[in-house]
């Protein structure tokens, strides 16, 4: 990977619908060079996929939350990760090391809607202990690591 595919990268970062023509303007190489470079990044599993990104707010999901998950022993954890897959409100799930086992982010509507997922996630075998954060505003949110 050199800066040119880099380059590419960040733009592809910027918007995932941008042309191989309008790349190929911008890093001074053919289409037909970028469209390769495209497909060697795709193959060689650097882009791991191309997405949508939806505006949380126009969805109406306007709330944010982040809890922290204790299990009771390792034999809980496939019902848990079951849940966490089965839950379209949970967006991301992360296996911790430290005093809490898993951390989750939540987007939903209001807290009615929070205070059900939560409440479902409680009721898991072998859930042990939970702390729930709300998030007032979000800062910095980027999608993927940087090139």
């Amino acid at each position: 990977m050199d800066s040119i595919d880099i380059e590419i990268l960040k733009l592809l970062q910027k918007n995932a619908r941008v042309t191989a023509s309008e790349i190929a303007s911008e890093v001074s190489l053919s289409v037909p060079a970028i469209s390769e470079r495209i497909r060697k990044l795709d193959s060689s599993g650097i882009i791991q996929k191309y997405t949508v990104i939806l505006s949380t707010q126009k969805m109406n999901k306007n709330l944010v939350a982040y809890m922290f998950i204790s299990l009771k022993h390792p034999s809980f954890i496939d019902g848990f990760v079951e849940l966490v897959e089965n839950e379209s409100e949970i967006i991301e799930c992360d296996y911790l090391a430290g005093d809490y086992d898993y951390l989750i982010k939540i987007i939903t509507k209001d807290t009615q809607s929070l205070e059900a997922v939560l409440n479902c996630i409680k009721t898991v075998p072998g859930v042990q202990k939970t702390k729930t954060i709300v998030t007032l505003s979000t800062v910095k949110n980027t999608y993927s690591i940087l090139p």
